[in-house]
């Protein structure tokens, strides 16, 4: 028996329905597009902060009272009133280097989920992409060291890709292991299935890839026992030996690209081995709770680091190479025993 509906009924329900969804969707859009902008924001505004906050940890630590938190950004605000110098014999690398670190972070940034996995530009964030973008930003600094023809200059770019060779695919491989089980190589979609399936980081593979990976961001981000940000002895810089010619607005650049870098892997590290609280939906209730939890953890993590320094010393120059070594070997490892896992579970 069929029942009859007045067509301007039905009409109304209809464009009733389309309207709903059509707002839904603009909705979920704006929040994505809100979160890229946030985390842009965050690593961009919270990184400065973020040293701060390490270093003041360091300090009561140490028994001392620190500069305060603000301190990174009374200092960039101090060296960007300065006048910019640019030694003799220079090319378009040196000059270019800084612009460069601080753009392939920044994109990085966007594509990284460190608030959300559903944003416009989950699509493009993959594995590889990440890695090659935080590769470029390396080798764009390593090659203004170079081009400055200076003795420090060359023997810090050469120091820096001798560890990069072996931190960046230490970092493919960890997040590798992970992707096995997700089925792909898409870090939103990665993140997204850890969340909800937390076992996975519990088993082997997890718990091997996560420490191959802290090991890769200490030594990406130059910090002890691979490397002191804080030194100004010459025969043992690393990072620093390749920024020794910049000055002024340049070296303001180069020093927020190494916080911004901090604060983009640290967050990367939480986001995939601590993905809770992270939306997964286009809702701006997830999205404001994501913020805060990731600051809260980033924090922690940034705690955690600088109370490491502390306790620990930097290794000798020609033992970091056995000390990158053995993460990649554990990243190795955390690769077969995540396929072999996942394909005994299938």
């Amino acid at each position: 028996m069929s029942t009859s509906v007045p067509i301007g009924t039905a009409l109304t329900a209809g464009t009733a329905g389309t309207a709903g969804t059509a707002g839904t969707a603009g909705t979920a859009g704006a929040v994505g597009y809100a979160a890229v902008a946030a985390q842009i924001l965050v690593v961009v505004a919270g990184a400065p902060l973020l040293t701060g906050w390490m270093r003041q940890v360091r300090a009561r630590l140490e028994g001392r009272a620190g500069a305060g938190v603000l301190q990174p950004w009374r200092d960039t605000r101090k060296l960007l009133r300065k006048e910019s110098i640019t030694p003799v014999g220079t090319g378009p690398a040196f000059r270019a280097a800084p612009a460069l670190l601080v753009a392939t972070t920044v994109v990085a940034a966007a594509l990284v989920p460190l608030l959300s996995t559903d944003t416009p530009v989950s699509s493009h964030a993959d594995l590889i992409v990440v890695v090659a973008l935080i590769a470029l930003g390396t080798f764009a600094l390593a090659l203004a060291g170079l081009d400055t023809g200076t003795a420090f200059g060359g023997m810090g770019a050469s120091r820096e890709m001798t560890i990069a060779a072996l931190v960046e695919p230490t970092i493919l491989l960890s997040v590798f292991a992970l992707s096995i089980p997700a089925g792909t190589t898409n870090i939103p979609a990665i993140v997204s299935g850890a969340a909800h399936e937390p076992a996975r980081l519990a088993s082997p593979a997890g718990l091997l890839a996560a420490a191959a990976l802290a090991v890769a961001v200490i030594a990406e981000t130059g910090r002890i026992p691979v490397d002191n940000p804080s030194t100004h002895l010459e025969l043992t810089m690393i990072h620093e030996a390749m920024t020794l010619e910049y000055a002024g607005p340049d070296l303001a650049l180069v020093e927020l690209g190494a916080q911004m870098r901090l604060t983009l892997l640290l967050g990367l590290l939480s986001s995939l081995f601590a993905p809770w609280a992270i939306a997964t939906s286009g809702s701006w209730a997830a999205l404001a709770i994501a913020l805060v939890a990731f600051a809260a953890k980033v924090c922690v993590l940034a705690a955690v680091l600088a109370a490491a320094e502390v306790l620990w010393a930097k290794v000798r120059l020609f033992r970091v190479p056995e000390l990158l070594a053995g993460s990649f070997l554990l990243a190795l490892l955390a690769v077969a025993a995540s396929y072999f896992l996942n394909g005994a579970g299938s």
